[in-house]
């Protein structure tokens, strides 16, 4: 079945986020011929560039420039693309005008799915920031009064929550477990893109291969990496199978 014309919408609050958490997914559904485009809500200018701030002559221009570079190569690579904010990070800042935006990009877009952060984030309230932002124009999206007399097809796309860092902490529930066997080369060069975040490569491919174990087991079929996801709304079926 013919894929054109379908979207996906990733909702991130870094650069490094789409990267880690939903690479896979993404070079998947490009490859699959969907549309996917990131809104990246900031560049992770403050908490996200560990290692670019220990460069010498490091200023926050500098800074902003290299992880926008980034994030650009990285989404290109994967097959997507990305849309900047410059909201800020550490902490995340959405003004009325991003609110307006996002809006516009689910009228525009009308995402088949939208991928963005968990609900809870001890350690990073950047992150369930973000996935509240999604979340609450996926909403006014479909206010007919929210810029009444624009002309749009827009219908509340499914959401899927990528994977925390520390999943126990953010009552993160795997539900869903992709295979992205077919796409895993793609995602494993894109971590390389990431230079300000060297310390988390071997971290993330650990998390690949261990859900694809779990992939693996629970579907009976041969699976080596995976992403995982938890649904935020029911599915609707005809039947259980």
């Amino acid at each position: 079945m013919s894929n054109a014309g379908k979207t996906g919408l990733v909702v991130t609050a870094h650069p490094g986020d789409f990267v880690w958490r939903a690479g896979g997914a993404i070079a998947l559904h490009a490859r699959k011929g969907y549309r996917v485009k990131i809104a990246c809500l900031s560049f992770g200018e403050r908490g996200e560039s560990q290692f670019a701030w220990k460069e010498a002559g490091a200023t926050m221009e500098k800074v902003k420039a290299g992880r926008r570079d980034e994030a650009q190569r990285a989404a290109e690579m994967l097959g997507a693309e990305i849309e900047f904010f410059d909201a800020g990070d550490y902490p995340l800042r959405l003004t009325d005008q991003h609110f307006d935006r996002m809006v516009d990009i689910y009228r525009e877009l009308n995402p088949s799915f939208v991928l963005t952060h968990a609900l809870e984030d001890p350690y990073n309230f950047d992150h369930p920031n973000a996935a509240h932002f999604a979340q609450e124009t996926r909403v006014v999206a479909q206010a007919m009064g929210h810029k009444p007399g624009a002309k749009y097809t827009y219908s509340a796309p499914p959401v899927f929550l990528f994977e925390p860092h520390q999943p126990e902490m953010c009552n993160f529930k795997p539900q869903v477990i992709l295979n992205i066997d077919e796409v895993w080369d793609i995602k494993r060069k894109t971590f390389e893109i990431l230079a300000a975040q060297k310390h988390l490569w071997a971290y993330y491919e650990r998390v690949a291969l261990q859900r694809g174990v779990q992939g693996g087991r629970n579907t009976g079929k041969p699976m080596t990496y995976g992403e995982a996801y938890q649904r935020l709304f029911p599915m609707a079926l005809e039947e259980l199978a």
